[in-house]
């Protein structure tokens, strides 16, 4: 396995990452950081911690791609759980501990899954 480096963006996005609540977009990642680094650079990191194994990304609902931290795996992402899109507010949040539940002819055989349910999260249903 190749050794890469740590840059200062890779410590700064994945610090990001993990103190946040809900799962960000490329976007959010950048105008979170204000100019700290390119969209290229973004995205370059995003795809390294992603093949690193340090954090999973979402489709969600409306196509655009989220990025988070896995709160229960400790050093990988070893695990599949359920997204949850909020149609008010637009966030994604991971549900840890919720298991999808799926049934595939024999034929199939799942090597990634990505499983997102849209409504209404708590702060904007009360």
């Amino acid at each position: 396995m190749k050794k890469t480096r740590t840059t200062k963006a890779k410590l700064e996005i994945q610090e990001l990452i993990a103190a946040s609540p809900m799962a960000l977009s490329q976007r959010e990642i950048q105008n979170t950081l204000e100019g700290t680094c390119d969209r290229v650079t973004i995205y370059r990191v995003l795809y390294r911690l992603l093949d690193e194994g340090l954090i999973h990304k979402i489709v969600n609902t409306d196509g655009v791609i989220k990025y988070a931290s896995c709160r229960s795996c400790t050093s990988k992402h070893d695990h599949d759980h359920i997204h949850f899109s909020c149609e008010k507010c637009q966030s994604v949040t991971c549900l840890e501990g919720v298991a999808p539940s799926y049934t595939l002819p024999e034929a199939y055989k799942v090597t990634e899954m990505n499983f997102t349910l849209s409504g209404l999260c708590p702060q904007c249903s009360s």
